[in-house]
């Protein structure tokens, strides 16, 4: 018997309650696994503290700005579109916010209590522990996902309206981006000064208790990693299904040919494409384990196949039930996990010590710094063109099938895409908890190297799991900005079926100069804005270092050993730093489109949205990835080819690594919610900008708008 579409609204609730179920099923089962050792309980505890002293400084800084911003959505949208638009687009905003602040603290606080139970267990052997920190990371997945998927389904079941629910991804991008940028900035900067210091100047191992900086490196790994990454692809999970169904919408009414059950459908179909993918990822987590022989990426690898194998069955039977049996769109579905198969191969390639980038930057690395950055630079680069070949392939191969199979009309194929994008979205849940792995055995490594446990668990079991999780880092990474250019293509068509829906007339032309001076604008923007994180990276590494200096001068029991390092006073300076270098860049991202809308009009704020996404793609992989493959060249070096620890491949190598820790973790992660706040905000405000420039008449000779 045939579903009806409250049935299926029934079915994704249903889903998203039972994901958040397993996660804490899966939490219960982590912590009830008890700490019998004091000195990692001791250390964990140090994490944890200055972690949640940064976040709770953190989220009251990004609060005050998220109420300053709601304040005025409401009283933007009360005088343009009446008091229940106005209060649907604020409370959709203000949850989207917490959404995304509580995905990245759960994210944060299951990694802080993982990291000493991994470190422990992993005295029994490599298997026990990475089955611990799996688990550790599938709570932060199962949680993300059901998370977002939980508030689109409440909210559309609410609303039935996506338009009204666009300050909801809103909210959940500008979180995001504060998350990226604060916990970046924080995390790279504790990492490069702890480096700098402890590895280049006193030549201590990196997580040597002896370094006053290692806590707050260890405390940048969760706020960073696990809380950015968390509120990051929470937003990009409900601006990728949002998006597609704001189009689906916008196509439903542009037209009576398409005043069809089918388009009531393709409403909900990337909810019930989440759904299913829930499912999967419950299924696959039981998968994830380490065969004999087999390497530990295999591990995990086994529970993506098995995840994506299940999701690819169940779409089929989403797709004959729910859209009419439609294959183009089952085709569009099975399109956007390949691209995702393949962008998470190609991120491996480039950032392995398995493959020739990292072990060419690693060779390089024997002629000195110099010739590390630049063959790191150089694989860098060349990562960027075989993703965009692939994301082209993507967006050209679902758009022909679904504008042949559904009416050759150029808006029914963007609906392709808009599944595509779906599509690679439904595996966030395994990714998320593979990703999430990577900082708890990140922690686990430290805490055993400065709890002083034995060279053979450090070097046979938390060393290779963190040399791993640095690959999956960078692989997720790589997965959030493929996804990240689809959704964005998606928003773009949303925006101009916006415009072209209320003026037939207003075509965003590349020869209109309004068009190219915005296109300009768009494709600068994320250098301008990367520039300002890299120089905050700078300036709060600077200030560790000064700090873990002064410490070692003005105490020489320090590093022999005999003398403990004051560890909150360098977590407590980097966290300062931070949030005194957050606001600026967050600032550009929503001022820029708003700026742009309203002085030179709505086309060429299309423009500068094309621009955005074609600069912000390539440069987003370039430093991503090449940032990995320095990170991982150094480690290279570390296992002892070119001379090992403390030859001058590995001086060299670190100072490479420092370059790529600023680029990898800090100013590529944060283009990605760039890219969409600035898209988000601008299709929020499009409407209020069009009544405003044909009110206008500050620049009445520019063509902004043909009749």
């Amino acid at each position: 018997m045939a579903l009806n579409l409250i049935d299926w609204e029934i079915f994704v609730l249903g889903t998203a309650l039972v994901g958040l179920l397993f996660a804490a099923a899966q939490s219960y089962l982590l912590l009830r696994i008890p700490v019998t050792e004091a000195k990692p309980e001791e250390i964990s505890r140090s994490i944890r503290e200055g972690s949640n002293a940064f976040m709770k400084r953190q989220y009251t800084s990004i609060f005050i700005f998220a109420v300053i911003l709601a304040i005025i959505i409401f009283v933007a949208f009360y005088f343009s579109s009446g008091i229940t638009m106005a209060w649907k687009l604020t409370t959709g905003f203000l949850i989207g916010a917490i959404g995304s602040a509580v995905a990245g603290l759960i994210g944060m606080n299951i990694s802080v209590r993982a990291n000493v139970r991994t470190a422990i267990i992993a005295k029994k052997g490599l298997n026990p522990a990475l089955k611990l920190a799996f688990r550790g990371g599938t709570v932060t997945g199962m949680s993300v996902a059901s998370l977002a998927l939980l508030g689109l389904i409440v909210f559309y079941m609410w609303f039935h309206n996506p338009s009204a629910m666009v300050g909801y991804i809103f909210g959940a991008s500008l979180v995001s981006l504060f998350a990226r940028v604060g916990g970046g900035i924080y995390t790279k900067g504790a990492d490069v000064g702890a480096d700098l210091v402890g590895k280049v100047e006193a030549g201590i191992p990196e997580d040597d208790p002896r370094n006053p900086a290692v806590i707050a490196d260890n405390v940048g790994d969760n706020v960073g990693d696990c809380a950015g990454m968390g509120a990051d692809l929470f937003e990009t999970y409900v601006v990728t299904a949002l998006s597609s169904m704001l189009l689906a919408s916008l196509i439903y009414a542009s037209s009576s040919n398409f005043q069809t059950a089918f388009w009531q459908s393709a409403i909900i179909f990337p909810l019930v494409i989440g759904a299913i993918a829930i499912w999967a990822t419950i299924i696959g987590s039981f998968f994830v384990k380490k065969g004999e022989g087999q390497r530990i990426m295999t591990a995990l690898y086994k529970g993506l196949i098995v995840t994506v194998i299940i999701s690819a069955i169940g779409f089929f039977f989403a797709d004959k039930y729910l859209m009419e049996g439609n294959l183009a769109i089952y085709g569009d579905a099975l399109i956007g996990i390949i691209i995702m198969f393949i962008m998470v191969y190609i991120t491996e390639y480039y950032t392995s010590e398995r493959y020739k980038p990292v072990a060419k930057i690693a060779l390089a690395s024997k002629t000195g710094a110099g010739t590390n950055i630049i063959t790191g630079l150089a694989y860098g680069l060349q990562a960027v063109f075989i993703p965009a070949v692939v994301i082209v392939s993507g967006i050209i191969i679902s758009y022909t099938i679904t504008f042949y199979s559904l009416g050759q009309n150029p808006e029914l194929g963007l609906y392709g895409i808009a599944v595509a994008a779906a599509s690679m979205l439904s595996a966030t849940g395994m990714i998320i908890s593979i990703d999430s792995y990577g900082p708890i055995t990140d922690n686990a490594g430290g805490i055993a190297e400065m709890a002083g446990f034995d060279e053979k668990t450090r070097n046979e079991v938390t060393d290779p799991l963190d040399a791993v999780g640095n690959t999956t880092k960078a692989v997720t990474k790589g997965y959030a900005i493929g996804s990240a250019a689809l959704a964005a293509l998606t928003l773009f068509a949303a925006f101009k079926t916006v415009i072209t829906t209320a003026y037939p007339g207003a075509l965003i032309e590349i020869d209109n100069p309004v068009v190219v001076a915005g296109l300009l604008i768009g494709a600068s923007l994320p250098f301008f804005f990367t520039s300002y994180l890299m120089n905050a990276v700078g300036k709060a590494a600077y200030a560790i270092v000064e700090e873990v200096r002064r410490q070692f001068k003005g105490n020489e029991g320090i590093l022999k050993g005999t003398a403990k390092p004051d560890y909150g006073k360098a977590v407590d300076i980097v966290t300062k730093e931070a949030l005194r270098q957050l606001m600026i860049p967050a600032l550009i991202a929503v001022l820029t489109p708003l700026a742009v809308g309203f002085i030179l009009g709505p086309l060429a704020l299309g423009g500068l949205l094309l621009g955005v996404i074609l600069s912000g793609f390539p440069l987003a992989i370039m430093m991503t990835v090449g940032g990995g493959a320095w990170d991982n060249a150094k480690k290279y070096v570390e296992q002892g080819n070119y001379g090992g620890k403390g030859s001058d491949a590995h001086k060299a190598a670190v100072v490479g690594d420092t370059v790529g820790d600023a680029t990898k973790d800090t100013a590529g992660p944060a283009i990605n919610p760039l890219v969409k706040v600035v898209n988000t905000i601008s299709i929020l405000f499009v409407t209020i900008i069009m009544t405003h420039y044909l009110l206008s008449s500050v620049f009445p000779i520019i063509p902004l708008l043909h009749p």
